[in-house]
């Protein structure tokens, strides 16, 4: 079908251009600026929005029950107008679309000045006269990939996806689309697609939502990033010589949700990231994390990063208003910002698991109350710091028992080792701003940490499906994060979910920082950072080095390395350590506060070794990081199992001198030609380095 260019805009070195087919049909396309002209049509145009009515005719080529793209519904909707709308840093490409029943789509694409990606999102709004019911709706529709010249038959299209399970966070998946079956058939007909995602509440389960499309012939990678806590979903899906990238809340068939509108209701998505650059994955994803980037600094003028303390892996749940004293008083002097009492601070005798959602002090283990244990606290020069797990409760709590503002399904109150509070029911907000706010207020915490342990799954009852239910929850338990922040003005907020699950862009830009996983003292530590360095800003990954008075001085290095890798926090046996342990780890500290800046402001390149076994990793990883602007770079290299190279040598900025190394001793490091060159590395070693431009 012939298309028409509608409209083309150039922001930053990425080129959007809109097109018409002979129907009206609107759709877009982006590519690196300088590369519109090689461009090829050989695919059909793709709608701006897949959206499918309840009713409508669903797409062919035997699609029904595999996916909802392509209906009578989105068919129906023409090309109306487009604008441009300039705002406050950012700009506006707002393209409408109607029905012939006066239903609309507003597709609105953002770039923020400054940044190299751009956000996405759709809004319905039904002008017509009868209600209409939505079951699956797009935040991002994106064909045509890749654009560029596909007549070599080599294999050159690659899907990229991150797969995150427990303790195993962001592992690259990458598959040849032709592996996946994603070959046009003969005929173009008989959709090919590939569909992934997660249900529930734990938005980061199996999968992260995020897919990159690189063409290797092309030297091109474009990458997806959806922001949404609740269910969601990816389809990658092929007809011609166009791959499709769609990605929205995960709909009817796949989530178990629809949305009805009334006349006059109007309905949005949440927003996708999408960018395009030359290069591969590690190269591009990098350019997703420049909004959040904008966004933090924003926040976070300062250029520092916080040390925390947390005492779960030195209390294992069983904090006490003694141990915390006796820790307070050994960290002072140390440099650190933050005490975290996580869990247990509420325990009774079956233990921290089981008891959360009541939220009294445990009058045996903090008899004194918890302004005694605050004072001290800071007395020792620290921020003090609380775990909740807010929005769920614990078999022994009695509000498990006799809640009345409890998520149900099919009538019964949803859960098993978690029962989950209705954050939508008056009463179970007024329960939360007693129970976590007013107690902040009155202790004088200042720094909170949230976490979640269990998943609703598909959905809870309410006036719409189970899936449109499980969203409006999820968005109101943000609704609530934001209420503690703007009533206990300066705190430091947390999101942690069982470790990981939880590493998505909408709770991440609520959150000063985020529990990277829960591999606490595990060798995979620093290979699950890394992996994190194209997912998350590395200012928001809290990881931890877990000290033990068992470990060697490598040891002691190789925590404290993979650390650096985000914010740094500290848990383990810090009453226990030696003087030679805790000149390391002060060490340690002072050197990730000279690295910070980069940290804070950087991007990462990625070198070493593929990790096929995550318990027993082999060879060598090396993560190169570069302060904006080129002037500083931070390296960070840890060996694990196996034959090591007898000399390493990294790939850092031209003109790059080495000021500063943190090791446990031992290995020979030189800069020459552009290259970090080392030697000597020992298994299991960590080491970090500071380079710099002069």
């Amino acid at each position: 079908m012939d298309q028409e260019l509608l409209s083309e805009f150039l922001f930053g070195d990425m080129k959007v251009l809109y097109f018409l087919d002979e129907d009206r049909h609107a759709g877009f396309q982006c590519v690196p600026a300088g590369m519109e002209k090689d461009i090829v049509k050989k695919c059909a145009l793709e709608p701006l929005v897949e959206l499918y009515f309840t009713g409508d005719q669903p797409s062919d080529g035997f699609t029904a029950g595999h996916t909802m793209r392509g209906s009578s519904t989105v068919r129906d909707f023409k090309y109306r107008k487009q604008s441009v709308q300039e705002g406050a840093g950012f700009t506006d490409v707002v393209t409408e679309l109607e029905d012939s029943k006066q239903r609309r789509i507003v597709h609105t694409l953002r770039y923020s000045h400054g940044t190299q990606a751009f956000a996405v999102s759709a809004k319905v709004m039904n002008a017509s006269s009868e209600d209409v019911q939505i079951e699956m709706i797009s935040s991002l529709n994106l064909g045509g990939l890749s654009p560029f010249d596909r007549s070599s038959t080599e294999e050159e299209l690659i899907l990229h996806r991150m797969r995150s399970f427990w303790s195993a966070e962001g592992r690259v998946l990458s598959q040849d689309v032709d592996d996946l079956g994603l070959e046009p058939s003969w005929a173009c007909y008989g959709t090919r697609i590939e569909k992934f995602g997660q249900i529930g509440s734990m938005p980061v389960r199996s999968w992260f939502p995020f897919a990159a499309v690189e063409d290797r012939k092309a030297g091109v990678t474009f990458a997806f990033q959806l922001a949404c806590p609740s269910s969601w979903q990816f389809e990658i899906t092929r007809r011609d010589q166009g791959l499709s990238v769609t990605c929205g809340l995960g709909d009817y068939v796949f989530a178990h949700w629809r949305k009805r509108l009334a006349p006059d209701d109007s309905f949005e998505t949440p927003p996708a990231y999408f960018t395009v650059g030359k290069g591969g994955l590690d190269e591009v994803s990098q350019r997703l994390l420049t909004i959040p980037q904008q966004e933090y600094e924003q926040r976070h003028p300062q250029e520092s990063l916080p040390v925390v303390f947390n005492e779960f892996c030195t209390s294992w749940g069983k904090p006490t208003e003694s141990s915390v004293e006796k820790i307070a008083y050994k960290l002072q002097g140390h440099d650190i910002d933050y005490f975290v009492i996580d869990a247990g601070w509420y325990a009774g005798e079956t233990g921290w698991s089981d008891n959360g959602g009541d939220w009294v002090v445990g009058k045996k283990i903090f008899p004194s109350g918890m302004q005694k244990t605050v004072q001290t606290i800071r007395d020792a020069g620290m921020v003090p710091g609380i775990w909740f797990e807010l929005e769920d409760c614990a078999p022994q709590s009695e509000l498990y028992q006799h809640g009345t503002f409890l998520l149900k399904r099919d009538g019964m109150t949803l859960g098993g080792s978690r029962r989950f509070l209705d954050m939508q029911n008056p009463e179970a907000r007024e329960y939360l701003r007693t129970k976590v706010i007013r107690f902040l207020k009155e202790t004088g915490f200042r720094y909170l940490k949230i976490d979640y342990n269990d998943t609703i799954g598909v959905g809870c009852d309410g006036e719409e499906s189970l899936g449109e239910n499980l969203r409006k929850n999820m968005m109101a338990s943000e609704d609530f994060f934001q209420e503690i922040r703007r009533s206990v003005p300066g705190i430091v907020m947390e999101n942690c979910s069982s470790g990981g699950h939880r590493l998505e862009p909408s709770l991440m830009r609520l959150f000063d920082m985020a529990s990277f996983s829960d591999a606490h003292e595990c060798k995979e530590i620093p290979i699950i950072a890394a992996n994190l360095h194209r997912l998350v800003l590395p200012a928001q990954l809290q990881i931890w080095a877990v000290l033990r008075k068992t470990d060697t001085l490598d040891r002691i290095v190789y925590s404290m390395t993979a650390a650096m890798l985000g914010v740094l926090c500290l848990s383990g046996d810090v009453l226990d350590l030696s003087e030679a342990q805790w000149k390391a780890v002060d060490e340690g500290i002072a050197f990730y506060r000279s690295a910070a800046p980069i940290i804070r402001s950087g991007t990462t390149k990625f070198y070493g070794t593929r990790m096929k076994k995550y318990r027993a990793p082999e060879g060598w990883q090396a993560i190169v990081r570069t302060q904006r602007g080129g002037k500083r770079t931070l390296v960070i290299v840890h060996s694990f199992a196996g034959e090591l190279p007898e000399t390493l040598s990294i790939p850092v900025p031209e003109y790059s001198k080495l000021k500063k190394i943190y090791s446990s001793g031992g290995i020979q490091a030189f800069v020459a030609d552009s290259k970090l060159n080392l030697s000597h590395l020992r298994n299991f070693n960590g080491a970090a380095f500071l380079l710099e431009n002069e």
